[in-house]
């Protein structure tokens, strides 16, 4: 949504807008001079926009709820309302669209995909669904002629776009509150591969049941990443392609799942055209996406690591990488739940991958667009963790219970909030607090 504010306001447009809590992002919105206002109150809508109703396009996503004041005051006066989705379909049809979609990994990858097109002299604009750490904005504007956009499948949002080539990531169980049952959802995805039209090209992760070219991590797929080792921190692999390999790349993301992200992303950039040579230098150059695995502190006796990881696969993914980079360390994990119906649905898989860590902080569950499910709790998951090494902590005592304990790694996962607790996290642990 923030990419899209942005996107516009570029084009010289007034771009205004709601967000239910003060956020660095929705700061750095306002330092951009796009206005943000945080109370749901019909009195302080911009006179801009009520004055300007036939030129004015009023913007929405599933997390606005139902009964939001400022939003159902604008639709009564028959305003132009139109879903966030059905707005990134209109801005990137008739344009060769690039489209990154999966459960996990899709952020990574569009952003991995937009800088290849971008450090390689690219046309390009790209809707990112976080953070580039290289531009410090989620997105990438350097001209039209290409455009790559992350591709949700909350609320079945990627049926709106018309993809050249196209890449699904994942397809693992989620957003059951939406789908019903895992079918549904990878129903939903088929449709999305459905509309890659026959000049196009779908990649997809190995093993997954769609058809198109595979995309794995040392085996037989199409594009597969060989030879993998670790030197000074960074991956170096040989890239195997369907008509040539390509021998030691660098990248510096940890972790299996950023290496197929980035394997994936190569295959698309191939695939557009772009020469093999520029794509070897923008790879070892992507910096990496905010909130993915981004160290906060690292040093050799004290790590802090942020990440977005809010499903029991992400976060299996998450402690691979940190076993990966620091074998023989101690690792503390912070994490906190997102939505009580995705708590409720997956609580035997969090339990499962939240027990390997050496020991496990659960903040309360943080409800987004949700009411509480009754029975529903941190507490009533804590319980089924199987590590005794484990507590239910409140935000207002997060940054002491994690001095106490001294760990040598820190990892702090959540959807939520959570983002807001790393800096005082960070600030206490360097004793900056």
């Amino acid at each position: 949504m923030s990419a899209l504010a942005r996107y516009f306001k570029a084009k010289g447009n007034f771009v205004a807008g709601y967000d239910r809590t003060s956020t660095e992002l929705t700061r750095m919105l306002e330092d951009e001079n796009i206005e943000v206002n945080y109370e749901d109150d019909i009195t302080i809508i911009p006179e801009t926009i009520l004055n300007n109703q036939e030129n004015t396009l009023i913007v929405y996503t599933p997390a606005v709820p139902k009964d939001h004041k400022q939003f159902e005051f604008l639709k009564k006066k028959n305003f132009e309302v139109v879903k966030r989705a059905e707005l990134l379909g209109m801005v990137t049809d008739q344009k060769y669209c690039l489209a990154v979609a999966g459960t996990h990994g899709k952020t990574t990858t569009t952003a991995i995909l937009g800088h290849l097109l971008k450090e390689t002299g690219a046309k390009v604009t790209a809707f990112l669904g976080g953070i580039s750490e290289d531009i410090q904005s989620n997105l990438i504007m350097q001209g039209d002629k290409v455009v790559v956009v992350e591709a949700d499948e909350f609320d079945r949002s990627f049926l709106k776009l018309s993809p050249n080539l196209a890449a699904i990531t994942s397809m693992d169980a989620d957003h059951l509150d939406i789908y019903g049952d895992k079918s549904e959802l990878e129903k939903s995805f088929r449709e999305f591969a459905a509309k890659v039209p026959e000049d196009g090209k779908l990649f997809v992760k190995n093993g997954l049941p769609v058809n198109g070219s595979s995309v794995g991590i040392n085996d037989n797929s199409d594009f597969s990443a060989q030879n993998i080792r670790i030197e000074e921190g960074s991956y170096v692999f040989d890239l195997k392609t369907p008509s040539e390999t390509i021998k030691n790349l660098k990248f510096n993301l940890p972790g299996n799942h950023n290496l197929l992200n980035a394997i994936t992303a190569l295959a698309m950039a191939i695939e557009y055209g772009t020469s093999i040579h520029d794509l070897t230098r923008a790879l070892y150059s992507f910096k990496g996406v905010k909130r993915r695995f981004s160290y906060k502190i690292k040093k050799d006796h004290l790590v802090l690591i942020d990440d977005y990881a809010h499903h029991p696969t992400e976060i299996s993914a998450v402690h691979q990488a940190v076993r990966e980079m620091y074998p023989n360390k101690k690792v503390l994990a912070v994490f906190q739940p997102h939505l009580f119906s995705r708590t409720r649905d997956f609580a035997e898989d969090f339990a499962s991958s939240l027990s390997d860590f050496d020991k496990v902080f659960l903040l309360d569950i943080y409800p987004a667009r949700e009411l509480p499910i009754e029975g529903i709790s941190s507490a009533w998951l804590l319980d089924k963790i199987s590590n005794t090494n484990k507590a239910l902590i409140q935000k207002k005592n997060l940054s002491e219970m994690i001095k106490t304990e001294e760990a040598e790694v820190v990892v702090m996962m959540g959807a939520g909030d959570i983002g807001e607790e790393v800096e005082k996290v960070k600030k206490a642990l360097l004793h900056e607090a």
